[in-house]
């Protein structure tokens, strides 16, 4: 799916760095819009990476205190006392009414318009000349919705002058040049999204996405925490923290000891086997799926499939996550063999960029 449009430049301070395969005058740009960060590539050479968040001041004073009207990434995050804080792509999508999920209006507007800001500062990060074009390929969730795309598309299409919507495992499969008998488990924080890969571009049949993700491993190990410390205070954010910091599957691990707050003093709770139980509970859900998807391959290349299984997504970071898979995989489908990719950050983004460049000039041009 794609749009061409009017985009408003964001104009920053930016270092000249010249690639002398783009074609003069555009920018082309790898982004990957996820729940918990967005990570862009960009064919100047720039790399970055913020945190998915957006804040507005409160009130006047707030304003006062911060000196500007919106915030990103971190910073959002640690003055969340005084702003209205959004994560634009929470659950992997931009926020709109269902009939499970109500929201007036004017919610919708302010979901839409956080994501818009996002999209905007992490394009200013590529740091895009006022008189370049800029050609984007954007992640999504495997099996994203028509109007989940239309949302993204509507987010970058002001700051963008053509885009290109594409699968996540997609892009981090066509980034490594793994088209070929792959089977890519995407972790992020909203998704984790499992692709098959067999030359072509993969159909809906070749894609499964399961919301059993990062924000559902933070609810897991919150009530964990709840069980084993019920008298602590703590939030999800110090829970996300510990995560990121200690997370694992392994039997053998060093004891993961914290401090949490109990009645204003802090208290040191040993939460080892709660990291460890916490985690393996994202398991069963992408053996399920990875087991759908292989079964349901011609036979004589499932064995292939099996043994390529590739790993991606901040979630891919849990350790020894990739041989507890296999052992799981081992019982479950006789065998398998996975391995993780080098830069879990930014493989999506990576083969984002990598596809907008391959993209034939005459397409952009038809877009712009």
């Amino acid at each position: 799916m794609t749009i061409s449009s009017n985009r408003q430049t964001d104009v920053t301070a930016r270092p000249e760095i010249s690639d002398p395969k783009k074609t003069e005058g555009v920018l082309y740009v790898g982004i990957d819009l996820g729940t918990s960060r967005t990570s862009i590539a960009s064919s100047n050479g720039v790399r970055e990476t913020v945190w998915s968040y957006v804040g507005y001041p409160k009130d006047v004073v707030a304003r006062k205190l911060l000196k500007k009207d919106i915030l990103f990434g971190r910073e959002a995050l640690e003055k969340r006392l005084s702003v209205e804080l959004f994560r634009p792509f929470e659950k992997g999508f931009i926020k709109y009414s269902t009939a499970e999920t109500p929201l007036d209006k004017g919610e919708e507007e302010k979901h839409m318009k956080a994501a818009k800001d996002l999209v905007r500062h992490g394009v200013s990060l590529a740091h895009p000349r006022k008189d370049e074009l800029i050609y984007a390929v954007i992640g999504a969730p495997a099996r994203a919705s028509i109007r989940n795309k239309e949302q993204i598309i509507e987010a970058a299409k002001e700051h963008l002058d053509a885009v290109m919507i594409c699968s996540e495992p997609f892009a981090v499969a066509y980034g490594l040049d793994l088209l070929e008998d792959t089977l890519v488990i995407d972790i992020g924080a909203g998704t984790v999204d499992l692709c098959r890969m067999h030359g072509t571009m993969p159909a809906e049949e070749d894609q499964i996405t399961l919301t059993s993700a990062g924000d559902w491993l933070d609810q897991q190990l919150y009530n964990l925490f709840k069980k084993k410390a019920p008298n602590a205070d703590f939030t999800m954010h110090q829970v996300k923290e510990i995560k990121e910091k200690f997370s694992f599957v392994t039997d053998a691990a060093e004891p993961v000891r914290v401090e949490l707050i109990v009645n204003g003093k802090p208290t040191v709770f040993d939460i080892t086997e709660e990291i460890r139980q916490g985690c393996r509970m994202m398991i069963p859900p992408i053996v399920q799926a990875l087991h759908k998807l292989v079964a349901s391959f011609d036979p004589d290349f499932q064995k292939k499939l099996r043994d390529n299984v590739l790993l991606g997504g901040g979630g891919s970071q849990i350790v020894g996550l990739g041989r507890y898979l296999e052992e799981v995989m081992k019982q479950m489908l006789g065998g398998g063999r996975v391995r993780q990719v080098d830069e879990p950050l930014y493989a999506g983004c990576n083969g984002a960029l990598k596809m907008a460049h391959d993209m034939p000039e005459e397409y952009w041009k038809r877009l712009a």
